[in-house]
């Protein structure tokens, strides 16, 4: 199942916040309860949210260029 938009940025920002406040553990917003080992395991997560959000935000190329040749 693909997340929303709103999805993963409530999940980016909750993450946030627990990292910030030094919390290895909190709770997801389907009420499940996630603790990571490390800060580094932490931003493993941030990092995979990021690259996931970019993907659903990336727009198609707006022009396409096209390079023909009669090959002589």
């Amino acid at each position: 199942m693909a997340l929303t938009l709103a999805q993963l940025t409530a999940a980016r920002d909750a993450l946030m916040t627990a990292r910030a406040s030094g919390a290895r553990r909190y709770r997801d917003q389907n009420g499940e309860e996630v603790e990571y080992r490390s800060d580094t395991e932490m931003a493993r997560a941030l990092a995979a949210l990021d690259a996931e959000i970019s993907a659903v935000t990336r727009r198609p190329p707006s022009t396409i260029l096209f390079r023909t040749s009669k090959g002589l």
